[in-house]
């Protein structure tokens, strides 16, 4: 495949001014400070219609900056930057916070020649290599105080575009970043105001003073992930689109809770309990000292709470659970076994749990690094509106990942192209992902 040609590039601004300057992060923020942004793409066909399809692609970009500026408009932490102001009561400790400054998101066209919407898409594999150049910000941190908290790239393909979308992680949890963009396609479209406006106030426990709204992180965590970020040496990895049918899905969850003998596992559970035990069954052939793989699920907290509806912000944390080897992998029973794990994982994560989770982060700061070893984690959600993303144009044929955030055993969840279905973006080492598609078990569930 060719490589990617930057046309133009620019700053998009609000289009009215805000009055705010500054906005505090809060711990279920501020656990992405040194992590890489998120990274999510939408696939498009050109129009059918020939008339339609040779619209004018100056017109066409020029929509979707004015309809951008318009949004952010409800969005103003993406027009901002990354702020930091050293603690007044120890200078060991460094604070973080949006200053909602207008500088404005970054926005890029740019043309892969010789690339059609088939070489995305092809079932069967890998996501291609060039798909990572249809993002701005790679190699970013959410730290960086000179970047862009929004950074937008529309690719001109052959047949089609991708809309390359990058928010700073610290900023925007994936409900937040899908509420934007769904937002985003509204204006573009024609609708004079967004259908769901965000919450822009961040959520603090009642038994907390305000003082914590401005929570410090050793200054240390910073330089020490400025020093590993000059020395990274990311290992080869593929990335492989698995489609799971709503009728696949079913069978699995029928099998999961007859083996565990309730009807209360669910149909999400059973298919993250098929993907763990997968590929930790894969990888002990490959690597049979390897006895452990934690289950990294990502827990949402907006129900929990519960937070006002549109909150805007991160409002998760991680729960951990452990597979048992050799038992839940070699017994009849194991999808079950597994499943029931995930179950009770969920089950426990309550309302008290969430908030605790929040209390204890103020007390004691724990800020994941991009040296943190990663086995297995699952992120995104079904529940996302991927495919209800219409700019005007027709609704998305796909969606995709940028580099950033990418590790071997990284699950990545999203709603598939027909009703009830699920896409599964897994990255693997090539050893572990050569072997998942060879593994029958695992494969009689992946609908072709």
């Amino acid at each position: 495949m060719t490589e990617v040609k930057l046309i133009s590039s620019c700053l998009v601004a609000m289009s009215n001014t805000y009055g705010g300057s500054r906005m505090e992060l809060s711990p279920w923020d501020l656990q992405f400070i040194l992590r890489p942004p998120n990274q999510r793409g939408l696939l498009y066909k050109n129009p059918d219609d020939h008339e339609t399809q040779e619209f004018n692609k100056t017109r066409f970009i020029d929509r979707l900056k004015t309809s951008l500026s318009r949004t952010l408009d409800d969005f103003p932490p993406l027009s901002g930057r990354i702020g930091t102001e050293k603690n007044k009561e120890d200078d060991t400790m460094i604070c973080f916070f949006i200053d909602c400054n207008n500088a404005g998101a970054e926005f890029a066209h740019a043309m892969a020649h010789g690339v059609s919407v088939s070489d995305i898409v092809e079932p069967a594999a890998y996501v291609p290599e060039i798909v990572s150049s249809f993002f701005l910000l790679n190699e970013v941190f959410n730290c960086d105080t000179c970047k862009p908290l929004l950074g937008v790239q529309v690719t001109e393909l052959v047949d089609g575009f991708f809309i390359g979308i990058t928010a700073n992680h610290a900023v925007v949890d994936g409900e937040s970043f899908w509420h934007f963009v769904n937002s985003w396609s509204e204006i573009s479209r024609g609708l004079d105001a967004i259908s769901k406006p965000p919450v822009l106030q961040r959520w603090l426990p009642p038994n907390l003073s305000s003082k914590h709204r401005l929570i410090p992180i050793p200054a240390t965590s910073v330089e020490e992930m400025n020093s590993f970020e000059t020395t990274i040496d990311s290992p080869a990895l593929l990335e492989r689109i698995f489609h799971f049918s709503k009728e696949s899905m079913a069978e699995l969850k029928e099998k999961a809770n007859t083996e565990a003998g309730t009807t209360r596992i669910s149909t999400f559970q059973s298919l993250l309990a098929h993907l763990w035990r997968s590929v930790k069954r894969v990888r002990l052939k490959n690597a049979p000292e390897n006895k452990e793989i934690p289950f990294v699920l990502i827990i949402g907290a907006r129900s929990r709470i519960p937070l006002p509806q549109g909150y805007f912000g991160n409002a998760v944390y991680v729960a951990v659970t452990l597979l048992n080897v050799p038992e839940d992998l070699s017994d009849i029973n194991g999808l079950g076994r597994a499943a029931l794990k995930l179950y009770r994982l969920v089950c426990q994560q309550t309302s008290q749990v969430a908030v605790k989770f929040f209390e204890n982060w103020v007390e004691n700061p724990a800020v994941a690094s991009r040296s943190a070893k990663i086995d297995f984690v699952v992120g995104s959600s079904p529940r996302f509106n991927v495919y209800g993303n219409d700019f005007g144009w027709g609704k998305p044929v796909a969606v995709r990942s940028g580099m950033a955030n990418r590790y071997d055993g990284m699950m990545t969840i999203f709603q598939g192209a027909e009703p009830g279905s699920v896409d599964v973006e897994a990255c693997l080492a090539p050893e572990t992902m050569h072997s998942l598609e060879d593994d029958a078990e695992f494969m009689q569930a992946v609908t072709i």
